[in-house]
């Protein structure tokens, strides 16, 4: 069997490979702007990864500007490329590299802040809440705490595409990968994560409804389940 190219990759940063492989496709393809990646399902078969990772790394893409994406089947699926993601992707490792360092505090005072106004945009505009209500279903279908935390992960960068701004939604993303080991132990330290599911509710229910006050609340309390030591509880 030829070789595609494409190469599975290593599920402990999904994520951060996902993306680079499709950068490094896009180089050595010598793809232009106008030429049309793989689509969805083609490329998680190949990557050896779940449509959902293939599908956040391309809204990262998209949210940076180098790849448009439509719905469609046949020659029509796919993302299309509209500028080389050289300097863009780069930039947004470095940010991820550098929030490795900061300390816990620091990342959740800071998502705090971001999430708040996002969820309160969100709802101001009355957004699209499908993504949002297709990670909840994933928490619900979740066996492990790594896959909670992936479709927790997925749903609040949901709630910052859903705010409408890109550099929000692209400082949320690079977040999530410094949140990640702390949102596991979060996630195994409650055990049961019905009050989580709750919260997410909540904050689903307040942007459909257009809340915005009590989307930021909601935000705010859900973040306090999740870290009490750091709110005080």
């Amino acid at each position: 069997m030829a070789d595609s190219g494409w190469h599975p990759v290593r599920r402990t940063r999904t994520f951060e490979d996902v993306l680079a492989q499709i950068e490094r496709r896009i180089a050595e393809d010598g793809l232009t702007v106008g030429d049309r990646l793989p689509a969805e399902r083609h490329l998680a078969g190949q990557l050896g990864v779940s449509r959902s990772s293939v599908r956040e790394a391309l809204r990262v893409l998209e949210t940076l500007g180098v790849v448009s994406s439509h719905a469609g089947r046949g020659p029509d699926a796919g993302a299309v490329l509209t500028s080389r993601p050289d300097s863009a992707l780069t930039d947004l490792l470095r940010l991820h590299l550098g929030l490795a360092s900061l300390e816990l505090r620091e990342v959740i005072d800071t998502r705090h802040m971001i999430e708040q106004w996002a969820a309160s945009h969100a709802a101001a505009a009355r957004a699209d809440t499908s993504a949002l209500a297709d990670a909840l279903s994933g928490m619900d279908r979740a066996r492990t705490a790594e896959e909670f935390v992936e479709h927790d992960t997925a749903f609040h960068c949901a709630i910052a595409d859903a705010s409408g701004n890109r550099l929000v939604a692209a400082i949320m993303r690079s977040l999530r990968d410094s949140m990640c080991k702390y949102a596991v132990e979060a996630v195994e330290r409650l055990g049961d994560t019905s009050i989580l599911r709750t919260d997410h509710e909540r904050i689903l229910n307040a942007i459909d409804r257009g809340e915005a006050a009590e989307a930021a609340r909601a935000v705010s309390d859900h973040l306090a389940h999740a870290y009490p030591s750091l709110f005080g509880q």
